[in-house]
């Protein structure tokens, strides 16, 4: 019989395969895509219209997600904020630096909310979770429902929410710190690569830890 890690792990391989060409189009167009354009239009164009230049690729992405799916993600939101943040600063004169700054700043206003929403006793993770499982179904919203009251699984989401807090700020201070030690198209690279890989470290993370959580507060409770 399957264990319940085994069991992750293939339903994890089973999303792969499933989404393999939407998270390859995603990573070129949030990605691969904007470097490419960067370098094509900076030597000529300079290095402010060109980074404006190189967020068509995301915008144009966040757009297709939102009219395919009628949902904007967390990677999209990310994005899109930088994006707007970039649009107010270019018409206001701003230099290369906070255009190179913006998304890192967005995400690290992010890992805040996810560090105060721990310190004030109500965890953001728990929210998402609530939110989430009401997507799923009446079933798997009344499982969290449940669980609300369970000690330990409140103790686990605030947990999880300051992971993902402290790993946003951590994200977002090493990527500040790059935009003034690195070149701009060497940061393009660098700081994408960061940004994807720590988000993917910590969504896994959390699919990990978050169900234990669950099966562990469930046995809890019929124990009781």
């Amino acid at each position: 019989m399957m264990s319940a890690d085994e069991s992750r792990l293939t339903r994890t391989f089973a999303y792969a395969r499933a989404h393999g060409v939407k998270l390859a189009a995603e990573l070129a167009f949030n990605f691969v895509l904007p470097f490419a354009i960067y370098s094509a239009a900076s030597g000529r164009f300079g290095a402010a219209p060109a980074l404006m230049a190189a967020s068509a690729p995301p915008i144009l992405w966040s757009v297709a997600t939102f009219i395919r799916e009628r949902k904007i993600d967390a990677i999209s939101m990310l994005v899109l904020t930088g994006i707007a943040l970039s649009l107010i600063a270019f018409t206001g004169g701003a230099g290369v630096k906070f255009l190179q700054l913006r998304e890192n700043l967005v995400g690290g206003l992010v890992g805040l909310v996810f560090l105060a929403s721990a310190a004030i006793g109500r965890p953001l993770i728990y929210q998402l979770a609530k939110a989430g499982s009401r997507r799923r179904g009446p079933e798997a919203a009344a499982a969290v429902e449940a669980l609300g009251g369970h000690a330990g699984f409140r103790r686990a989401t605030a947990v999880a929410t300051l992971v993902w807090g402290f790993g946003l700020s951590a994200v977002c201070a090493l990527n500040c710190t790059l935009v003034f030690v690195v070149s701009i198209k060497q940061f393009m690279l660098i700081g994408g690569l960061i940004s994807y890989t720590a988000l993917g470290l910590l969504t896994a993370w959390t699919y990990w830890y978050l169900p234990r959580a669950m099966r562990q507060a469930g046995a809890g409770r019929a124990g009781g």
